[in-house]
């Protein structure tokens, strides 16, 4: 009797370091408004649904942020200081409700960043704003929109970042949506007091869910750097021979991933309460190098993108053998070796980018249909296992409900059929120990199976250039500087070694992205030169790159494979 098809759902949590570095505000307010969002709702119908089961990742230098919003949200409610460092908390909570020129219209800018038809039409409050707001733009706003207008808006806008189990479940939500309009200052308190209660929980949250078998967490190197990369930017041509690559190394690189990599391992286990088995390496970017030292780093195993193992083997393995993308592999050997999974790219891009347009039941129907081939295709294999990995949080603003029917009916539909069974990865091996072994790992990431999101253009090379600059002034001066003014200095090298910058600059993302992630990619350099006590040089003044393309999704996530 053949066993059940092992099924792992990986959902990767990641957002850069978003506070400014001289002012130490909140530049973008992705991180609160996710974990109010998909972090709470990702884990409230794990914990809802009997038998759901996944494996979750959270970066540590999106878990430290977390941290820090809860920790300034309760400050605040506890009047141990008078402003927040976002300026968007800030709006929610200004007092007097009047707001300078300048607030309104970043709050006409920032209060309709959300998917229109979603989560903002849905609410006839939010969408008669949302009306106004237009009928306004081409004249004085303020002649259109007096205070009631601006503090209905940044409430809304919080309302309609909430998560849906929050919506549907607490008392304040519900009485606010229900409000509607001409929100006091005590409901916009009410509604602070609530984001900062779901920030709180969520580390809790996730160690519960793990205690109890229902989830296994990992990690990913500290601000997420692309390991590869600081190796030897030589690993980009594998796949890409073409790419244009900085002329030199990347100064200390192995000792500088290696920090990224014990960084990470001390702080998950002091949030989490246990050492990570598992490893997302950034963006799934991996090379024989990297691998090694997530293995001697005691990783168990870790995880990339499907177009990684075609390469490796050398073949395109949905056309002869598919059964290969659904066991896990051997990387490297002895203390270096690492067991390594493979991305199904076809049905993490299903859930990724197209079952939002369906209808929720006919999503969860063909879900089962690919499942149903995936094990017709791999009878007579010794316990296969399908790997759907994807981005956690950027996905389900496009789904009905941010996805919760979607996600609870398809992991009651996995639960419910005898021919397929939910678990993590660390258990997958526990019952059934890799034994195939790649000879060699050819360089890439989970996006197309090469490093080109990251590096071989003249904007993302440049940003590399401009990153060595900085990195051999850091080694210039370094032991010169006091224990203190060491350890700012080495965050904020860490900082700039993110991979985020790069990932935004290219000419197919949306242009108003680019020129965040520009500008606050130079920000942290020249703060960087600060620390170090070093005038920052002239060509941090110029723009990187400028955007203007129209990327799916707005940029914010890609498909694996770019045939698609």
């Amino acid at each position: 009797m053949q066993k059940p098809l092992s099924v792992v759902f990986y959902w990767h949590m990641h957002q850069p370091f978003y506070r400014e570095a001289e002012s130490g505000k909140y530049h973008l307010p992705w991180v609160y408004l996710h974990a109010m969002k998909d972090y709470t709702d990702m884990a409230n119908i794990l914990e809802q649904v009997p038998g759901a089961r996944a494996v979750i990742n959270y970066v540590p230098s999106l878990t430290a942020q977390i941290e820090d919003y809860a920790l300034q949200l309760r400050n605040w409610l506890n009047e141990q200081i008078d402003e927040l460092p976002d300026p968007l908390l800030n709006a929610l909570i200004n007092e007097t409700g009047v707001y300078s020129d300048e607030q309104c219209a970043y709050l006409l800018e920032a209060c309709f960043r959300l998917n229109h038809e979603k989560n903002m039409h849905r609410y006839p409050d939010y969408s008669r704003l949302a009306n106004l707001a237009e009928h306004a733009k081409d004249y004085d706003a303020s002649l259109y929109c007096g205070p009631k207008f601006y503090t209905d808006l940044v409430t809304w806008y919080h309302l309609g970042w909430l998560g849906e189990t929050v919506r549907n479940s607490n008392f304040v939500a519900r009485r606010l949506i229900e409000k509607g309009r001409d929100f006091t200052y005590q409901d916009r308190r009410d509604l602070l007091t609530l984001i900062a209660s779901l920030l709180d929980e969520i580390p809790e949250k996730h160690r519960k869910l793990q205690a109890a078998g229902k989830i296994e967490i990992t990690t990913t190197p500290y601000a997420h750097p692309i390991l590869p990369l600081l190796l030897d930017f030589n690993t980009a041509l594998e796949t890409v021979p073409d790419a244009i690559i900085p002329e030199q190394p990347y100064p200390g690189g192995k000792a500088r991933a290696i920090e990224h990599i014990e960084l990470a391992k001390q702080s998950h286990e002091k949030l989490f309460g246990e050492a990570a088995k598992g490893c997302w390496p950034s963006e799934g970017a991996v090379s024989d190098a990297s691998l090694a030292l997530l293995g001697q780093a005691g990783f168990d195993w870790c995880a990339t993108g499907e177009g990684v193992l075609h390469n490796s083997l050398g073949r395109n393995i949905r056309e002869g053998q598919p059964e290969e993308l659904y066991k896990p592999w051997i990387v490297g050997k002895g203390k270096k070796e690492i067991t390594c999974f493979f991305r199904d790219d076809h049905l993490s891009d299903l859930l990724g980018f197209e079952y939002s347009r369906w209808d929720t039941n006919d999503a969860v129907s063909n879900f089962m249909h690919e499942l149903a081939g995936i094990r017709h295709r791999t009878q007579g294999v010794d316990d296969p296992v399908v790997a759907i990995i994807m981005d956690g949080e950027n996905a389900w603003e496009h789904y009905h409900e941010n996805a919760l029917p979607f996600l609870t009916g398809l992991y009651q539909a996995i639960i419910e059929h005898d021919d397929y069974e939910l678990t993590t990865f660390s258990d997958y091996l526990a019952e059934a120990p890799a034994t195939n072994k790649l000879k060699s790992l050819t360089a890439g990431s989970w996006v197309y199976g090469n490093l080109s999101t990251w590096i071989g253009d003249k904007a993302k090379t440049r940003a590399w250039e401009l990153l060595i600059e900085a990195k051999q002034t850091y080694d210039k001066v370094y032991s010169s500087l006091a224990a203190e003014q060491q350890e700012a200095a080495s965050e904020q090298l860490r900082i700039c070694e993110g991979s985020d910058w790069c990932w935004w600059f290219g000419d197919y993302n949306p242009g108003l992205a680019v020129r965040d992630f520009d500008n606050l990619y130079r920000q942290h350099l020249k703060k960087l030169y600060q620390l170090l006590g070093k005038q920052y040089p002239a060509s941090l003044e110029e723009n990187i790159s400028s955007g203007g393309g129209e990327a799916e999704g707005g940029g914010t996530m890609r498909r694996g494979n770019n045939d698609q």
